[in-house]
């Protein structure tokens, strides 16, 4: 692997001081006993800081490395055990693409209808999750990048930010902060247990890549880890700090999507953004409620897997609060596997028709 380049290394260390902004507000929300302390508090102070019009530095590189680490850890979720259950999945599974369809059906005709959007940018802002990978191809069909990241910003942090108060109104969930002690904070795994990871995580990225599976340098190593675990060969599992840092790199990356947006240029674009967010999410409330009914999994992992958000960021959270992240994982690769898909034909087959 060649070493940084000067402009990489540039842009990692204007990253730094937005790392030590995120991680204090992280600290503080963790001192505090708030739920999810070190994502929200990481990105409620970052996003609060940019929408003050103080530009932050992106994780860029930062970012990439870190999903690598989070596709490890959602692997080790893989348990022996677990092999069993994705048979027992589909139920759930054709549930969440249902939810999908009419959370994308809604998202398309309020950006399209209300917020006045042509249909391409309607169609890849109301895509439910994925944005990373929808993007360049919002480019290619001429869609307004702009209004399609401002709109996936705006619903992921009403996302991250509304989980707590459902999933304490769901109850029987425990989402206060971890009480680790400091060996248990530090506990890395042995040496060889090391090893397996680590190589998980660099054929996890080639194999990504090969496979061209979405959101390669998650998906790869969290499918590469996961043979590893689910096959016997390591039970090892990565310790509470680097979670947690990987918590507060997450959450300045959805912060500081909001640099250089002044609530007074953008309040009617971050007002519908605001009002679709919502509607979506009540959408998944009500999808989850059913898949409970229907397939007898908890409310609470079935609301994290049905989200219309990014499969890192709700991932992590199923993996920070422990509610079955391979089955929350499992629900958010499948849904991105079908939007990338099914979007480009969408796009292809709505435009005439509705031009005429």
């Amino acid at each position: 692997m060649s070493p940084p380049s000067p402009i990489a290394m540039s842009g990692i260390l204007r990253y730094i001081p937005t790392l030590v902004l995120g991680g204090l507000g992280g600290f503080v929300a963790y001192y505090l006993n708030m739920p999810l302390p070190w994502l929200l508090g990481a990105l409620i102070t970052t996003t609060a800081v940019s929408l003050a019009g103080i530009r932050l530095g992106s994780p860029g590189r930062v970012r990439k490395a870190v999903l690598v680490v989070i596709g490890v850890m959602l692997g080790s979720a893989f348990a022996p055990g677990v092999a069993s259950d994705f048979a027992a999945w589909s139920g759930s599974l054709i549930i969440m693409l249902i939810a999908t369809a009419s959370m994308m059906v809604v998202a398309v005709w309020f950006s399209h209808r209300i917020a006045g959007h042509s249909l391409d940018t309607a169609i890849y802002a109301g895509a439910p999750g994925g944005l990373s990978s929808l993007l360049p191809m919002a480019q290619e069909a001429g869609a307004d990048l702009r209004a399609v990241g401002m709109t996936h910003a705006v619903r992921i942090l009403v996302l991250l930010v509304s989980i707590p108060p459902l999933l304490n109104l769901i109850g029987h969930v425990d989402i206060s902060a971890s009480r680790s002690n400091a060996s248990q904070w530090l506990s890395f795994p042995g040496l060889e247990d090391t090893g397996w990871l680590a190589g998980a995580a660099v054929v996890g990225v080639v194999i990504g890549r090969l496979l061209r599976l979405p959101n390669p340098l998650l998906f790869g190593p969290a499918l590469a880890s996961s043979v590893l675990h689910l096959s016997g060969t390591t039970h090892a599992v990565l310790p509470p700090a680097l979670i947690a840092l990987a918590q507060v790199i997450i959450g300045t990356s959805v912060g500081v999507r909001f640099v250089g947006v002044t609530l007074r240029e953008m309040a009617r674009q971050l007002g519908l953004a605001l009002i679709q967010a919502i509607m979506l999410t009540l959408l998944a409330v009500a999808a989850a409620w059913i898949g409970h009914e229907l397939t007898g999994y908890s409310v609470a992992a079935a609301l994290i897997a049905y989200m219309p958000g990014g499969a890192p960021e709700l991932s992590l959270v199923a993996l920070a609060l422990n509610i079955e992240p391979a089955f929350v994982t499992s629900h958010h690769l499948l849904r991105i596997t079908v939007l990338l898909i099914t979007l480009p034909l969408l796009v292809g087959w709505l435009t005439p028709r509705v031009a005429r």
